[in-house]
């Protein structure tokens, strides 16, 4: 029922590719700490070559991912196939906040249809590729993406999602360091 990849290969990049959402799950060193899993969708997932993914990170409330992976790497995306045959697949590996004034950020951005809030671009490189039966999925149909937070981006502008980035994802629920890059 379970497999486990050496690489992505082009079938399993296609079904990656496919998905509309994805889970992201992290979590601090600290036993006490959050542990931090999210949704997420709006076409923001790629596959780089066949041990490396990236995600395009929008602006929310929360900065758990980028906090836990500025202080560990450790990073789990996880797919469930909603529609066709049942299947979830992990992707287990070290991440890494590439934020704009990176020198990889605008090539990984151009990658990604252009969205309104991008904080950063997350990259991961893969350290262990697997999937499962994902039989007690359930089906579900795919309607449309959500536009809230375009909407909700397009009308702060951008210098008011930098503000928003500098007051609420400065550091994430545990006071680990966020975003630090817009001092």
């Amino acid at each position: 029922m379970a497999s486990v990849f050496e690489r992505i290969g082009p079938q399993l990049k296609e079904w990656i590719e496919r998905q509309h959402v994805f889970f992201v799950a992290t979590a601090p060193r600290a036993d006490d700490g959050f542990v931090n899993c999210s949704p997420k969708g709006l076409d923001s997932l790629r596959v780089l070559d066949d041990r490396t993914i990236a995600y395009l990170d929008l602006t929310g409330s929360g900065v758990e991912t980028i906090a836990h992976l500025k202080e560990n790497g450790r990073i789990v995306i996880m797919l469930c196939a909603f529609e066709g045959l049942p299947r979830i697949v992990r992707l287990h590996g070290r991440g890494a906040v590439v934020h704009p004034g990176d020198r990889d950020f605008a090539d990984l951005a151009a990658r990604f249809p252009k969205q309104s809030g991008v904080r950063s671009v997350i990259r991961v490189e893969l350290v262990r590729i697997s999937d499962s039966c994902g039989y007690a999925v359930p089906l579900m149909n795919f309607v449309s993406e959500r536009d809230v937070l375009t909407k909700w981006a397009d009308k702060k502008t951008p210098a008011g999602v930098i503000e928003y980035q500098r007051e609420n994802n400065a550091r994430n629920l545990d006071g680990l360091t966020g975003v630090d890059w817009l001092s």
